[in-house]
């Protein structure tokens, strides 16, 4: 080993690398199954255990900040002061994450009144003196000025991405600068954002880089402003003190009162009871593997000990010889035998037989009805069920025990077999349970085997117990039965074009495999049916979602006919349009650029056209255009509309028009969607492979896509669309009489909400105070404030606060409504749908006022979604029986929002659209009428 390799100290920016976990995961939070967000601590002590594993060093340290870095705010009272609120997750996650350090013998720095750059400068200097080479693990540009031959900056790669490791030369070449330090005069000439650093003013990334090309510092550059012209003279000789007090905030200092005693960060063994104590309380089970393997040159007995004891479990050679020896043909129930779970299938005492003649097949089928609730799998080619093929199906029933059937690549004997299995599919009063049950009653549905009677889906179950939580029947093993199963990717390889099938396994593993997930399953049903109850929730289960369940399967598999000739027209019609946008935004911006790169865009609108002077940056240095950043300039230039609408025209060129067309079904050519239960906590439907509820339909070319969804030969489309259910439904739940009367009356409530808000009569409402009126009436449902309200109608934010205080002094019952839903929400962590569908909100008691009135707006709007929902899902069952019932040809296609699209023979249209009518308007009985519209055309567009 290189000698220089033991005297290696890496310096980990906490806080820095704490945010940077948080943000990494904030589109899909890591939650436990009591629902604390460990997004946060997953995020650092990943990084923090990759880092270990890849580069072994020899001393390592964690340093945080500690109170206010009360050394710059004495001289700049405003430093760091726009900074918001940490979130709730980080200020949870600190606590945890010094224990995890702790146990792991790593020491945590901090020095108060002073910022962990400054420690981390100062240890870096010191230790350098003593021939170490420091790398400071962070992606904060600000450390790049203490770079030197010994000092480097380590940024863990994102996402799996690689390292990037910054030395004196990359320094230079990054900001184009002949010393490193030459990185404080680029910070204090420029300004930073995050810090509220004020800089120079007018000077921004580009010109702080020209002139360090020039005057080489901040100093020299305020020495010779002769040299400069017009307004940026001004403004740089203006702001000469604010240069200089940036400089002094921006320099990192290096002798912050701590000492390097190099003992103190060598890098031990953990204490991996104490970690593993840490990491089970918060669900983190992958983790402390990873944590052995990083520490792998650790003294086995240490690992050993730590572990809990496994027993000697039989071979699956073993297993299997167990099991012929039994008598197969006689007693099924021989083979019954209480079990114990341990960690895995190979510390898991079961038992997974394979089952492959017909008699033995019969024998199994009588057995299997003879039980009251049976947990069943099937194994496939694929995850398309339209061209999946079986592979096998598992059974089990106790836990520990499970069946395989494995199937024949030839569809006549796959046939003979399911035949021999239909009485149990069929069987009316055998509950039949499976994880993600809609995916095996649509491949069993090709096969011409329909599962009827009673049903229990444990990953719906879970939805219901847990809507924010994740419902991956692998995670859920792990999360309650502490048990990690088989991973379908060390069978068949992981994704790509390599990867195999399950047909390629041999028999052993698949029964393993097949086998033990029927037997998790079972397992979590047993845990899920009983909670469902106490929660009472299995009215909304087995009525709602477990019906709505086949519903989704038959629209799926019917799927909807597209016109591939209107998208290929309606595509060149787009690309014209983006062209012709371009040339007026390149007319307007006196330049062109790459339209699709954010960073040129940035440039455009803030440095060269400078529409917000306070324009801010991401943490990538660039500027921010998102299209919330876009929209709030809309008013500053017309070359904003232009460019939101060019977004709007590409995304739908790429993501509908262009696209749907590959996602045509070879075999029947039609278009199936996939209807997700469980992805929106609200309850609404998610329709997913392709989305096709979020075709924009505000503009008229975002209309024209539908005209694509057309009706079959002999056949119409019909459209079905509830009326402003969700305003009926607030009105409903909340008791709101004013409100219930005009619905009652049949008035305009958009019109009746402005006579009342402005005090003038029905007749007399202009088309600006109905608009005015329809935003608080929606807005209102969403939680919006003052300041929104402001935004969106063009009113003083005064004037809208005036207006929602007379919102409410017209509407009293919705105020109190309100207000309960919030108290109901904070005293038992909650709230409901009509249908008792439950909301958790674990943020509603936060100490953080953002957070906690994010959780105050769902309190309210999350009853309203969610009923609306429920009411939608009520009247899809309804509607189904009844097409059934009456024997009636047309078909529900697709659900979309408030939505139902049905494709229906000529002759049947009348019949099915009062049915169809009639259903909807009264899936639920409400004082408040719900009203529903109906359309008919050739094609969704005609028919909406």
């Amino acid at each position: 080993m290189d000698a220089t390799q033991d005297k290696r100290l890496f310096l980990i920016d906490a806080y820095a690398m704490i945010f940077r976990g948080y943000y990494a995961l904030i589109r899909n939070p890591r939650l436990t199954s009591k629902g604390l967000d460990t997004s946060a601590i997953f995020g650092f002590t990943n990084s923090l255990i990759e880092l270990i594993r890849r580069e072994k060093p020899s001393h390592l340290a964690v340093v945080f900040d500690v109170g206010r870095a009360s050394v710059r705010t004495d001289d700049f009272a405003d430093y760091k002061a726009n900074r918001s609120e940490t979130p709730e997750a980080i200020k949870i996650a600190v606590p945890y994450i010094h224990r995890i350090l702790e146990g792991m013998h790593i020491p945590i720095l901090g020095v108060e009144g002073y910022e962990a750059d400054d420690v981390i400068g100062t240890i870096a200097c010191k230790a350098e003196k003593e021939g170490y080479t420091t790398f400071m693990v962070t992606p904060d540009k600000d450390f790049a000025q203490l770079v030197t031959d010994k000092i480097k900056i380590y940024k863990p790669g994102l996402k799996g991405g690689d390292i990037e490791i910054l030395g004196v030369e990359e320094v230079k070449a990054k900001y184009e600068i002949e010393d490193p330090k030459q990185v404080i005069d680029y910070l204090a000439m420029m300004g930073d954002a995050v810090d509220n650093i004020p800089g120079l003013e007018g000077v921004g990334e580009k010109t702080a880089m020209k002139f360090l090309k020039e005057f080489g510092s901040i100093e020299n550059l305020l020495a010779n402003t002769d040299t400069l012209k017009g307004k940026l003279k001004e403004k740089v000789e203006a702001s000469a003190e604010r240069g200089i007090l940036s400089k002094k905030l921006a320099t990192i200092i290096c002798d912050a009162p701590v000492e390097f005693h190099q003992e103190q960060y060598d890098l031990e063994t953990p204490d991996f009871e104490k970690v593993k104590e840490v990491f089970e309380e918060i669900e983190f089970r992958r983790l402390y593997e990873n944590l052995y393997r990083a520490f792998a040159s650790a003294p086995v007995e240490t690992v050993i000990e730590s572990e809990v004891e496994v027993k000697q479990t039989p071979t699956s050679a073993e297993v299997k010889g167990q099991a012929m020896q039994l008598d197969l043909f006689a007693n099924f129930e021989e083979l019954d035998q209480a079990t114990t779970t341990k960690t895995s299938i190979e510390h898991n005492d079961h038992l997974y037989q394979f089952i492959d003649n017909p008699k033995a097949q019969k024998k199994l089928v009588e057995n299997l009805l003879k039980q009251k609730s049976v947990c069943f799998d099937t194994e496939t080619t694929s995850l398309n069920e339209l061209e999946a093929e079986l592979v096998g199906m598992s059974f089990s029933y106790k836990k520990g025990l499970a069946y395989y059937i494995p199937l024949s690549e030839d569809r006549d004997e796959v046939l003979k077999t399911l035949e021999i299995f239909r009485s149990f599919f069929e069987k009316e009063d055998l509950l039949k349970i499976a994880h993600n049950l809609k995916f095996d009653y649509k491949i069993l549905k090709q096969y011409d085997i329909t599962v009827k009677g009673a049903m229990f889906d444990t990953m719906i179950a879970h939805y219901l117990l847990n809507p924010d939580g994740r419902h991956g029947m692998d995670y859920l093993s792990e999360v309650y039965l502490n048990y990690k199963p088989v991973s379908i990717e060390t069978i068949i390889g992981k994704k790509g074009k390599k990867q195999g099938t399950f047909r390629d396994a041999d028999l052993r593993t698949q029964t393993d495999y097949a086998a033990e997930d029927a037997d998790v399953t079972f397992q979590l049903y047993e845990l899920f049916a009983p909670q469902l109850k106490k929660e009472n929730l299995e009215e909304l289960f087995y009525n709602i979602e477990m019906p709505l369940m086949e519903v989704l399967a038959k629209m799926e598999l019917t799927g909807i006919s597209l016109d591939e000739k209107w998208l290929a027209q309606e595509s060149i019609d787009l690309e014209n349009d983006l062209k012709q946008l371009e040339t007026t935004i390149f007319e307007l911006s006196e330049e062109e650029f790459n339209m699709n790169s954010p960073k040129q865009l940035g440039e455009i609108l803030f440095e060269k056209m400078q529409l917000d002077p306070k324009a801010k940056k991401t943490k990538t240095g660039q500027y921010a255009t998102s299209e919330d950043v876009l929209q709030k300039l809309a008013s500053k230039h017309e070359i904003i509309k232009h460019i939101l609408e060019y977004r709007t025209y590409q995304k739908l060129k790429s993501t509908y028009v262009d696209a749907l067309p590959s996602q045509i079904d070879k075999h029947d050519n039609r278009v199936h969607t996939n209807f997700s239960q469980t992805t929106a906590a609200t309850g609404r439907l998610a329709s997913v492979n392709p989305n096709l509820q979020n075709i924009p339909i505000r503009t008229l070319r975002g209309q024209q896509i539908r005209g694509a969804f057309v009706s079959g030969e002999g056949k119409k489309i019909i459209s079905a669309d509830y009326s402003q259910i969700e305003l009926r439904l607030i009105a409903e739940i909340s008791g709101e009489d004013n409100m219930i009367k005009a619905f009652q009356d049949g008035e305009d409530i958009h019109a009746s909400t402005a006579a009342k808000l402005f005090k003038i009569p029905l007749e007399e409402v202009s088309k600006t105070q109905r608009s005015q009126a329809k935003t608080v009436n929606f807005g209102i449902i969403y939680g919006q404030g003052a300041f929104a309200l402001a935004e969106q109608t063009g009113l003083s934010r005064t004037e809208a606060k005036q207006m929602i205080e007379a919102y409410f002094e017209t509407y009293p019952k919705l105020k109190e409504y309100m207000a309960e839903q919030v108290n109901k929400a904070r005293q038992q962590g909650y709230v409901e749908t009509i249908l008792g569908r439950k909301r958790h909100l674990k943020d509603i008691n936060s100490n953080n006022f953002v957070v906690r009135g994010h959780a105050e707006r769902n309190a309210v709007n999350a009853p309203v979604q969610g009923s609306a929902a429920d009411v939608v899902k009520l009247a899809m069952i309804k509607i189904d029986r009844e097409l059934e019932e009456q024997q009636l040809k047309t078909k529900m296609l697709l659900q979309v929002h408030d939505e139902l699209i049905f494709e229906s023979p000529i002759d049947e249209i009348e019949a099915a659209s009062k049915l169809i009518k009639t259903e909807m308007e009264n899936a639920l009985k409400t004082q408040v009428p719900l009203l529903v519209e109906i359309g008919v055309g050739d094609n969704w567009l005609e028919a909406h």
